[in-house]
């Protein structure tokens, strides 16, 4: 990106995090310092107010998307719950646009996850539509997420910067990547050999002489959820100190008002993305890691937007001067964005807290289509259809996978028994396979918005699922290891939010989620064939290359022995839908009860 085209998004315009919450439930409002009255919108008076919009986790979905991952959840009054069709940048831009309307002071920003575990017509060529889109969406600035760093340094550079990809060039005659318009903040990611950040680590809004900072990070354990040669020479600081020592130097230099992009997150009460996060009291209606960080950052910060869990909730959480913070998350892919008023007073240059109002906004698919959005969709499909349209199996119905809101997926199991399969075309000893949920990226659904008909899976959708590009290893492991890469789930890292393996037949086991941490896998459970896992024995395992690098907190599974490398999982998945399905006998998802859950 060039410097001019950065000063002209940074100097004009603020883009900002979408949040969620009830839109008729407002979050830390109350009077507003004397002299306000009257201000809002407006250059009149002591107070001016800011519309900050914001959403997280995009991940390339730029069409709308399928099954219940395009759907949100919305309590009635009533108490009942509804889900409504949601998300797509065309309806993303025309909601974001109608937003910003009768807004003089609006900022649109982002934390993290904007790219990467993309749907094929962004991942085929390394989210530049992506980029694309976010640039017409007027974006002021994101955050970065684990996921921009999927395929490294270099490319997350290249992401910002522009020019064609190194190896496959550039897409399209006479057309080369520009970047992004706005600029990642990478705050706490640093260089090994200068300690400089990787990208910016902050940046300023300003207009008509209100000034306000924007601290972007992602979450300090990046490196356990990524591929590690490409983060090789880079660093990874704690989120509290890193937002710290930046609001500081932001403060020094007379910048009040501060709102962190932090992409890390929390687990809501709720699941419907308007339930009220303050019942009973501030801050109640959510847990997990970003909790803690909004109770430990100076009070010199004045609102977080948040990302990483896919969660929708719009909180007050206690700063450590004990006054309400915004703490907000908009969900993932563009189903949802946050609209928050952030009132700026113009003698103190800081955020009037009691003045700040919050909601979550769904994005409808019943309203027009951003014309712009529409075209660039078609271009890059008529790039990606000669691949993405080919068919490479049959399904009788939907099979669950990210969707599916259960520890074991039905999409979890074929992926699984897939790479089993592969596996076992390369060594026949091999046993069982283990695959990560968080690569499990979409469902895989019957009736497709597509022409190709109910119940085949095109290349296009079967990328969905899995785009990362991952091999399928091969590795041993004693018994003793597999129980404790099992109990890994639920502890360490992986005790607040566990993180359930996905298991191919013959393997099966007890979950008991009324005990804590590692006892909640029930050891004398584990079952092979029928058989007690025996700890002394060696087992030949299948599993991921990001597995078989301890990634997720599995460092377990990072201590293989005998390692062989097979092809990518994505091709083991194709492999496998061929031979075991056709038009007259489509797939039967999986039962999916090879992990009994006790509750």
């Amino acid at each position: 990106m060039s410097g001019r085209a950065q000063r002209r998004r940074i100097g004009g315009r603020l883009v900002v995090g979408v949040v969620a919450l009830g839109a008729s439930v407002g979050v830390l409002a109350a009077a507003l310092p004397a002299g306000a009255e009257g201000a809002r919108g407006t250059d009149r008076g002591r107070t001016v107010d800011v519309q900050l919009l914001s959403f997280n986790d995009l991940h390339g979905n730029l069409e709308p998307p399928a099954g219940s991952s395009g759907q949100v959840t919305e309590r009635q009054e009533d108490g009942s719950e509804q889900k409504i069709d949601a998300g797509g940048v065309e309806y993303l831009a025309t909601s974001l646009r109608e937003a910003r309307k009768g807004h003089r002071y609006s900022a649109t920003v982002a934390a993290g996850d904007l790219i990467g575990g993309s749907p094929l017509l962004s991942g085929l060529f390394h989210d530049e539509p992506t980029v694309e889109a976010l640039n017409k969406l007027d974006l002021d600035v994101s955050g970065v997420g684990n996921h921009e760093f999927d395929e490294g340094r270099a490319e997350l550079q290249r992401i910002q910067r522009g020019g064609c990809h190194p190896k496959d060039g550039c897409y399209e005659d006479g057309k080369e990547f520009k970047g992004a318009d706005f600029p990642y903040l990478t705050a706490n990611v640093t260089d090994e050999k200068t300690g400089k950040p990787l990208l910016k680590p902050y940046t300023v809004w300003k207009k008509n002489g209100v000034k306000i900072g924007f601290i972007g990070l992602t979450l300090e354990g990046t490196p356990d959820i990524v591929s590690a040669e490409g983060i090789k020479g880079l660093k990874f600081h704690d989120e509290i100190e890193t937002i710290d020592k930046y609001a500081k130097e932001l403060d020094k230099q007379g910048v009040k008002s501060i709102v962190a992009l932090v992409h890390e997150g929390g687990e809501p009460a709720s699941q419907a993305y308007n339930y009220d996060c303050d019942s009973p009291g501030p801050g109640d209606g959510v847990s997990g890691p970003i909790t803690e960080i909004a109770k430990g950052v100076t009070p010199k910060v004045d609102a977080f937007v948040t990302g990483h869990t896919h969660q929708a909730y719009v909180c007050s959480i206690p700063d450590p001067a004990g006054k309400p913070r915004l703490v907000t998350s908009a969900s993932s892919y563009g189903k949802l964005y946050t609209d928050t008023t952030l009132t700026y007073d113009r003698k103190t240059k800081d955020i009037v807290r009691a003045g700040v109002r919050s909601a979550n906004k769904v994005v409808r698919r019943d309203v027009p289509k951003a014309a712009d959005m529409t075209s660039l969709i078609e271009r890059w499909n008529k790039l990606a259809a000669p691949i993405a349209s080919k068919p490479v199996g049959y399904i009788s119905s939907d099979i669950p996978g990210r969707g599916a809101g259960t520890p074991e997926q039905p999409l979890g199991d074929l992926i699984a028994d897939a790479q089993l399969a592969h596996a076992k075309s390369l060594d026949d000893k091999a046993a069982l396979t283990l695959m990560n949920p968080g690569g499990i990226r979409s469902d895989l659904v019957h009736k497709a918005s597509g022409s190709e008909g109910d119940g085949v899976v095109t290349y296009g959708e079967a990328f969905t699922v899995q785009p990362f590009s991952n091999t399928v290893n091969l590795v041993d492991l004693t018994g003793a290891q597999l129980v404790t890469a099992l109990k890994q789930q639920v502890s360490g890292p992986n005790e607040a939010s566990p993180k359930i393996l996905q298991v191919s037949e013959g393997l099966t086991y007890t979950l008991d989620m009324t005990q804590a941490g590692a006892d909640r896998v029930v050891t004398d459970s584990i079952r092979l064939d029928g058989k007690p896992i025996d700890e002394a024995a060696t087992y030949r395992v299948a599993l991921n290359s990001f597995l078989a690098g301890g990634g997720d907190g599995f460092t377990e599974l990072g201590k293989g022995k005998n390692p062989l490398v097979g092809s990518d999982d994505l091709k083991a998945f194709n492999d496998y839908l061929a031979a075991n399905s056709s038009a007259d006998q489509p797939i039967a998802p999986p039962k999916a009860d090879r992990i009994t859950v006790v509750k």
